[in-house]
Parts: C-alpha cells; structure tokens; sequence
C-alpha cells in the first residue's frame, strides 16, 4: 500500500516531524481506532486495534504504536508495561522535540507515581534551567525521595523568588526543609513570609516560635507566642507542652526549661506538679543541678513520693552535697524507695564523707 504523509495529532499533539514522515494509512486507521476506544473505555478493542497494527520497524509509525500501547497499559494501571513502551518512545529519537518534551514530561510522571526518583531526576535535570512549575515540583519531589533536600532546596527557593505568588505549599516545603536542615534562620524567613499571607493562622504563630526555640533563641520564641495571645490567637495546652517536648527530642534541654519557665512565669500555661517535674527533669539534663533540686525538694515536700526524694538526693549527691543528700535518701527510703538502690547510694555518700574526714584529720596533722 502506498504510504501517505500524515499529520499525526495523537492526544491533541500535533507534531511538524511526523507530518514529514510517511505512515501507513493502516496503521494510522488502527491508532484512531484504538484512541476511540480507549476514550469509551473498551480496552479490549483499542488492544485489538493496535495488534492489528503492522508497523515497519525502526519507524516513526512504529514508536506511535508503542505510544499508543502505552497510554493504554497506563489507563489500565499496568504502569510497567507502560513504563517499557514510554521510555522505548523517548529514546526512539524518532519524534520532533515538542512532542519528545510532551513524551519526557508525561514519562517522568509515571516515573514518579512509581516513585522512581532517579529516573525523573534524570529525565528532568537538563531542563532545569528554564523548567516550569510542574517540572520544578518532580524535581524536588524526586529529590526528596532520594533523601537529597540539599538538592531540592535551591530549586524550590529559585521558583519562589521568581514568583512571589507561589503557592503557600512551596514556602511551607521551604520551611520545613530548611528546618530539617536546621537552617533555622532561613525557616524562620519563609515562615514569617506564610504568615503575611495568613497573619490569623495561630498553627503558623506557633511554627514560627518552635523555630525561634529550635535556634535558641528562647525570648524570641516566648515573645513570638505572647503576641500571638496578644491578637486573640489562642493555643491548646498540648501544643504548648509540644514546643517544649520539641526541645528535648532535638536535644536542647536548656532551650526546653527556659521555654517551659517563662510560659509558668507568664501564665501561657498553668503551674501543675506535671509540668513541674518535666521542668526539673529539663534542669536536671541541661546540668543546671541547683534549679532542679530547688525544684524537687518542693515537688517532694509536697507530695512525699519517693520518687522526689530520690531524684533530689540523687542531684543532691551530684552536687557534693553528701550531708543533704544522705537527709533526702533517708526521706525517699521511709517513702518506700527501693532499698538496695537507698543502699548504693547511702554507701557512696558515706564513703565520701570519710574521705572528707580523713583528708580534714590529714590537713590538721
């Protein structure tokens, strides 16, 4: 049969490079068959039609066959065969480059719906440069799937600064990456740009203070949530025990205690004996050892458990303090402290005020 030239617009893609390539009108019959069908749905017919298809090899009408085969393996959710055949297309080089980028582009789609980030990666990377919204959000989506938000970031900050209208999604990906990355400065700029745009988000008030406490800058942080209460915003008493529990799991508990100190002082949250002792226990970590044991002996004078005595023995001990110390255990142990642990401790206290002894006997001599 003789071979016409067609325009080929498969998809509302119309390309000049087909138009220049002969294509078998059977062929081309058999692919707005197995279109047709596919739009209704009937994908045994649109297989069938492109079964039918007698495609020459190494061909233009060749690739277009394995397009259409793979648009019809994707709307059946066989994404690997659709996979196969996509990629087959982007490499055949038979295609003109508007349709080869419109081909690229959906084939870093299915890429990344199969979270196959190095391929979308490598498919999207050299277009970087000039790369629109859609490509520049795989590419930092691929990245992060890779575990490379260093990579990810500068993208998403060059497409924000180049559209100062960008959704709030990208400048809260911009705070959250740069947080991870405990930029906390830079975290701290994108989440003061958020809450321009939403000044009465009081979730947004509360980011920006965990930031401020995260980079220890602990006034910042009670300052921060004093003007949010100050504009009526209001916080829940669990979120305000978060920003604290925030500062020990990073490791920070100083930054935690003074948090938790200033928010008792000022009234952000009430004054419980929970909160007391996590307040202690934050001293405790940060080596702040008078503040905690000022705070235990009044949580153990006020509840007698033996658990206060203990720690404020413990802090006591750890401060040299033998004689206080040896008074506290002696309080934990009548509170049902556990005696072989009282035992262990007593011994240690004893052994250095014999020591203390020894050495004063020693001096005098």
């Amino acid at each position: 049969m003789v071979r016409l030239l067609l325009l080929i617009a498969l998809c509302g893609a119309g390309t000049a490079h087909a138009a220049e390539q002969a294509v078998d009108p059977a062929v081309f019959r058999a692919l707005d068959t197995a279109q047709i069908a596919q739009k209704k749905g009937d994908y045994a017919a649109a297989r069938r039609a492109l079964d039918a298809a007698s495609a020459k090899p190494d061909s233009l009408e060749e690739v277009l066959v394995w397009r259409s085969r793979g648009y019809l393996a994707w709307a059946q959710g066989n994404n690997v065969q659709a996979l196969e055949m996509l990629d087959r297309v982007v490499k055949s080089a038979k295609l003109d480059a508007e349709m080869h980028r419109a081909e690229e582009l959906n084939l870093a789609r299915l890429n990344l719906n199969e979270q196959r980030y190095a391929r979308v990666v490598a498919l999207l990377a050299p277009r970087q440069a000039g790369a629109d919204e859609e490509v520049l959000q795989m590419l930092v989506q691929a990245y992060q799937g890779m575990g490379q938000p260093a990579k990810a970031l500068p993208l998403a900050e060059r497409y924000v600064q180049a559209n100062p209208k960008a959704a709030d999604s990208w400048l809260q990906f911009l705070v959250a990456m740069n947080a991870d990355l405990k930029k906390y400065a830079a975290a701290e700029r994108w989440q003061r740009q958020l809450m321009v745009r939403q000044p009465n988000n009081a979730q947004g008030w509360r980011q920006l203070a965990a930031l401020q406490q995260l980079s220890g800058q602990n006034g910042k942080s009670l300052a921060t949530l004093r003007a949010a209460y100050q504009k009526g915003l209001r916080f829940s008493e669990s979120e305000l025990d978060n920003l604290v529990l925030l500062a020990g799991a990073a490791d920070q508990p100083w930054q935690g205690a003074k948090l938790l100190a200033g928010m008792l002082d000022q009234g952000l949250l009430p004054r419980t004996a929970v909160r007391e002792e996590r307040l202690a226990l934050l001293w405790w970590q940060a080596r702040e050892r008078r503040q905690a044991a000022t705070l235990f002996r009044a949580l153990a004078a006020r509840s007698g458990s033996a658990k206060h005595w203990m720690n404020l023995a413990q802090l006591e001990m750890e401060q040299a303090r033998w004689k206080a110390g040896l008074e506290a255990l002696g309080k934990a142990e009548r509170a049902g402290a556990e005696r072989s642990k009282v035992r262990s401790w007593r011994n240690w206290a004893e052994s250095e005020l014999s020591f203390a002894r020894e050495k004063r006997v020693a001096s005098a001599g």
